[in-house]
């Protein structure tokens, strides 16, 4: 017994000392979790320009630069008043501001540049990558962007000169100017001291691209392989001799479907001579995707790109209307298609109603096709030699769908009002019209992009129409050869 109690007694103090160190792991785990908790919380930038406007030093502006990103920093500055802005900006280095720039929607930008003078623009723009420089002064007003471009070194402002002559929306438009070329004869030890020399200046440095005599692109150097290899090694030796390129006109959208198809970081962009003008980095390829999704999308919806949430009331109006109107003129076309069968809706009432649901319900199915047509031939994807297969799945589609909801919707209206042929002609109704909306939803932007029409903008106003009138057109139709049955 004496024995047992000694071994408790030792014991005991162990004890004491693992619920210590439980107690404390606990502790630190829920001190760890509320700090996390307090950094996962996400602060407004109304909040945000509060706390920036305590700031009255460049130590205490620094520091808080240090903490936060430059994105919800250029967020929050839209919340100042221009003196509070200005009063910010003189305890901001010049690098500082340019990165609040570049950050900054298009608004806080063309603000930010009529408040401050040409000179003080100059410096903070010597910060910038020339395409986002071309990108600011392209949309601010072109007083003042002439007036920076004159006061402008004379190579600087001959540089951005010549990238604004490009279109915005072209491979020129979103390139920069800031790349390493060399020749293919050099040697590693060449290249190694003018890496060092030229990477400050340059917004790409992993991937070299390589020239001839003649300073043609003949090839790409991958960062990595160049610091492995001996100093004797020729840049040729190493480089990969097939590089994806994209000529200086070419459209933005096949950049971006360039790149994402070959997942590159960096592409070149040459002229037809093949010598290299510029480069395009994955960041500007990810604002062109975005850029051209949102456009897609509002033009599907009847509206320009040039409309935002916050755009003036009568902007919005003049944006809106002209397709507005063109729809009120499809409207008047499935009226008359309503008028040709009036005596046929006069004797059978409920008609009206019913037959908003066969227009409703073709209208549904093609923008399914549209939707995944428009989307195949952003993607590159429709090859025009399989049209007649698409055509023939599309009609297989529509004829599967519309039998399923026309057995089922019919079924309805034959309980409801006892009459089956009431529920036989909504049947064929809705097989028909979603046939010829998948057909339609496919045909109608292959047949624009033929044309050279943006098949995102005229698409859903000729679905809409065909759809109604066609639905309308069938479904009475079909009510007038069967109306002794429906009386």
């Amino acid at each position: 017994m004496k024995d047992k109690n000694l071994e408790e007694l030792k014991e005991e103090p162990k004890n004491k000392d693992v619920e210590e160190l439980k107690n404390e792991i606990r502790n630190r785990m829920s001190e760890s979790e509320e700090i996390e908790e307090e950094e996962d919380e996400e602060i407004s930038p109304e909040e945000m320009a509060e706390e920036i406007q305590k700031i009255e030093s460049e130590e205490e502006l620094e520091e808080y630069l240090e903490d936060n990103h430059f994105v919800d920093v250029a967020e929050s500055f839209e919340e100042l008043g221009d003196e509070e802005l200005l009063r910010v900006f003189e305890l901001m280095t010049d690098e500082q501001k340019a990165n609040v720039i570049e950050q900054a929607d298009d608004d806080l930008q063309e603000r930010i540049f009529e408040l401050i003078p040409d000179e003080e623009a100059i410096d903070i723009l010597a910060f910038m990558s020339p395409d986002d420089i071309v990108d600011i002064l392209g949309f601010i007003d072109i007083r003042k962007s002439k007036s920076i471009l004159t006061k402008m070194k004379r190579s600087q402002a001959n540089k951005i000169r010549e990238l604004l002559g490009y279109e915005e929306d072209t491979a020129g438009g979103i390139m920069t100017t800031q790349y390493i070329a060399f020749k293919e004869n050099l040697e590693i030890k060449e290249v190694m001291k003018k890496i060092k020399m030229i990477a400050p200046r340059t917004e790409v440095i992993e991937t070299i691209f390589v020239t001839n005599s003649k300073k043609e692109l003949v090839g790409e150097a991958d960062l990595r392989d160049i610091l492995i290899s001996s100093d004797e090694t020729k840049l040729s030796e190493i480089m990969d001799e097939n590089p994806k390129y994209v000529y200086v006109e070419e459209d933005q959208e096949d950049v971006a479907r360039l790149v994402s198809k070959y997942d590159l970081k960096v592409v070149p962009v040459i002229n037809h001579k093949k010598m290299i003008l510029g480069i395009i980095t994955i960041d500007d390829i990810i604002d062109v995707i975005q850029e051209e999704n949102t456009e897609d999308i509002l033009k599907l919806g009847g509206v320009s790109e040039e409309e935002d949430i916050y755009s003036d009331f009568w902007f919005s109006v003049k944006q809106r209307l002209p397709w507005l109107v063109i729809n009120l003129g499809t409207a008047f076309l499935a009226s008359f298609v309503i008028g040709i069968f009036s005596t046929t809706v006069e004797k059978v009432v409920i008609l009206s109603s019913v037959m908003t649901i066969i227009s409703g319900m073709g209208g549904n199915a093609g923008t399914q096709a549209l939707s995944v047509t428009i989307r195949a031939l952003a993607l590159g994807e429709v090859d025009l030699k399989d049209t007649l297969g698409i055509i023939w799945k599309t009609v297989l589609v529509g004829t599967i769908n519309g039998a399923l909801l026309g057995l089922l919707c019919g079924g309805i209206l034959w309980a409801i009002y006892g009459n089956f042929y009431m529920g036989l002609i909504v049947f064929l109704a809705m097989i028909g019209n979603l046939v010829i909306a998948c057909m339609i939803g496919f045909l109608i932007p292959i047949t624009l992009k033929a044309m050279k029409i943006d098949p995102a903008m005229a698409s859903a106003v000729v679905l809409t129409t065909a759809t109604d009138c066609f639905g309308f057109l069938i479904f009475l139709s079909l009510a007038t050869v069967f109306l002794s049955k429906l009386v």
